[in-house]
């Protein structure tokens, strides 16, 4: 029996949950906005609205315990800088679920995962950045 065991295994070992959700978050706090399916979206948002509530405090106790369950500084870095600062006055409900249809191939129920009063021009900015680094590099 599961009794008091909350949360969905989605297939996965505890190890690949722990890490897969690390790495949703990292994308959802530097894109901003996120697709993905809607068991795992409704999985992430407890603990992205936790790790912004640790962006509010702002300390570097905080700042230690977000480093130590995203493993992303650069993240970290946005989340406590921009993302905290956005919603200090706003008690909770940092982000919102929309369905998104569904997938084509297994037909997946597909939902997009987005900070409310997102910063539209960080989709995609991360990667624009990279990308150039790379050719600067390559080039170099």
């Amino acid at each position: 029996m599961r009794h008091q065991k909350a949360g969905r295994k989605l297939n996965r070992t505890a190890s690949h949950r722990k890490a897969m959700f690390a790495n949703m978050a990292a994308s959802l706090i530097t894109h901003e906005q996120i697709v993905t399916t809607l068991p795992k979206a409704k999985e992430i948002r407890p603990i992205v609205e936790k790790l912004v509530t640790l962006g509010k405090r702002g300390d570097l106790h905080a700042r230690r315990q977000a480093i130590s369950q995203i493993k992303d500084v650069d993240a970290v870095k946005k989340l406590f800088d921009a993302i905290a600062s956005r919603y200090a006055t706003r008690n909770g409900g940092y982000l919102r679920i929309m369905k998104a249809g569904f997938r084509q191939g297994d037909n997946a129920a597909m939902a997009v995962i987005e900070f409310v009063e997102r910063d539209v021009d960080a989709k995609g900015a991360a990667d624009k950045a990279r990308v150039a680094a790379d050719a600067e590099a390559e080039a170099a």
